[in-house]
């Protein structure tokens, strides 16, 4: 039961992220963009950091595990890395970290709610299966959500602004859409029997090295001048340096 309660606090938590937008009324888009490509480095830093600090390490050595699971780690990281690759590149199920202006004018909200949601659910399987592990590992992969889900609901609300929606609508919406994380937490937390986190947490460390990796760290590439690359080298270095001061916090 304690579990479950951290799961839908650190879930629920989460999807009030989508309220970041609100904090953007007074921005001008040149400043927008920057934010946002500071929020990107950093999402990219945790999420390759948690991976390789927490998920990685757990998948291959936690003993809640039980045994004869951990030789199955490295495929399991690699079957996560391209299940993503194919939603990508298949399904559309992209991440959006681009200002307004930067958006064609298709009109393609409902599709980005619907891979928002998606994508949300998934994330809530997958802090649920890490809090059912330990909590520290569960609070270590919240972090590394929030940090991720910070830039791409700030993607998300400039799509749907851009689209044509009231700026309260958009925010209004894009925030139950990802309450659906809470969902997703909780199905871990019933379906544990079934859902076992062994198969889980790895996939997700190979999930989130393929969106870091092949999503995020694009985006910071796209920053052009040296100068900036290097503060966005640096606010990536930061992203895992917060994941290793996360890691002594919970472990020591």
């Amino acid at each position: 039961m304690k579990e479950l309660l951290w799961i839908i606090g650190s879930t629920f938590l989460i999807a009030i992220l989508a309220w970041i937008g609100i904090f953007t009324f007074a921005l001008k888009e040149e400043a927008f963009k920057k934010l946002l490509n500071l929020l990107v480095a950093f999402a990219a830093g945790t999420l390759i950091g948690v991976s390789f600090i927490h998920l990685i390490p757990a998948a291959l050595h936690d003993t809640s595990y039980g045994h004869g699971h951990s030789s199955a780690a490295p495929l399991i990281i690699l079957a996560g890395f391209v299940f993503f690759f194919i939603l990508e590149q298949y399904l559309h199920w992209h991440h959006c970290h681009r200002t307004p202006s930067e958006h064609t004018k298709t009109p393609f909200s409902i599709m980005i709610l619907v891979a928002n949601g998606i994508h949300n659910f998934v994330d809530g399987i997958l802090i649920g299966a890490a809090f059912l592990i330990n909590i520290p590992l569960g609070i270590t992969t919240s972090i590394a959500v929030a940090a991720h889900e910070l830039p791409q609901e700030l993607g998300n609300y400039g799509i749907l602004v851009y689209g044509g929606w009231d700026r309260m609508k958009a925010l209004t919406v894009n925030f139950a859409v990802s309450l659906i994380i809470v969902a997703g937490g909780i199905t871990a937390y019933l379906s544990a029997g079934i859902l076992n986190p062994v198969y889980v947490v790895p996939f997700a460390a190979g999930g989130f090295i393929y969106i870091g990796a092949a999503d995020l760290i694009p985006e910071i590439h796209r920053c052009g001048k040296i100068q900036k690359g290097l503060i966005s080298l640096g606010v990536f270095l930061l992203g895992i340096l917060a994941m290793l001061l996360v890691d002594l916090l919970t472990h020591h």
